[in-house]
């Protein structure tokens, strides 16, 4: 379960983005701040996985409500000022969202930072919030268990995502979407090409076989391939 906070000064805001989260499972808001010297009395006393936090507050600024945390959970920024985006990276923020956004940036924000590399994952049951990712897929937001997918290749603007019992075609370059995949689980293996390492059977040549899959090198990705066969 993740349990997140909202600090913002503004109502709408905090209606959004609860709306946004009822739409994920296990996400639970813990409390609403509507500035940040009431966020810091509460986080004296309590523990979070994750804080939506607005910039420009009354009396606390989000950054300077940031430096006064000596431990800080994820902190996914939402502001409508896209000059302090900047300032954002001296500060460990998994996101930055900016005014109005959507719930389709909602979602590479929350997949963002809880799929982060060495960075503490969320227990529940018996798995963890970095095995699971949201994609949209013809207007359904459909969760897909990261180590199901077999391989993902480029189309244009969109990626098919194969997995072991479905391929799922989404708008999105294969760039961005292997952003949100574990670093050190997928390899990039041709400009249109990318695989699950682990899923790898054999590679021969300038081919990688996976199930009945065959998955071309490119030339310039041959160097990946070494790294992994060392």
């Amino acid at each position: 379960m993740i349990r997140y906070l909202i600090i913002d000064d503004e109502p709408i805001a905090h209606d959004i983005i609860k709306g946004y989260c009822d739409l994920v499972p296990n996400m639970k808001l813990i409390k609403k701040c509507y500035d940040a010297l009431d966020a810091f009395e509460f986080l004296n006393t309590n523990e979070v996985d994750l804080i939506f936090l607005d910039l420009n507050m009354p009396v606390l600024k989000g950054f300077d409500f940031l430096k006064t945390l000596q431990n800080p959970p994820k902190v996914i920024i939402t502001t409508a000022y896209s000059e302090f985006a900047l300032e954002g990276y001296e500060y460990p923020i998994s996101d930055y969202l900016l005014k109005p956004f959507g719930f389709e940036r909602f979602l590479k924000a929350i997949n963002k930072a809880f799929s982060l590399p060495n960075q503490k994952t969320i227990s529940f049951e018996n798995s963890t919030i970095s095995s699971q990712i949201f994609v949209q897929s013809n207007k359904k937001h459909i969760q897909l268990e990261i180590e199901s997918i077999l391989y993902i290749e480029a189309t244009g603007n969109y990626t098919k995502i194969i997995t072991s019992d479905q391929t799922i075609t989404i708008r999105e370059k294969i760039s961005a979407f292997l952003e949100l995949l574990p670093k050190n689980e997928f390899v990039q293996t041709h400009k249109s090409f990318a695989v699950a390492v682990k899923q790898i059977n054999s590679i021969e040549g300038n081919t990688i076989f996976i199930a009945t899959h065959k998955i071309p090198i490119g030339k310039i990705y041959k160097f990946n391939i070494l790294q992994l066969l060392k």
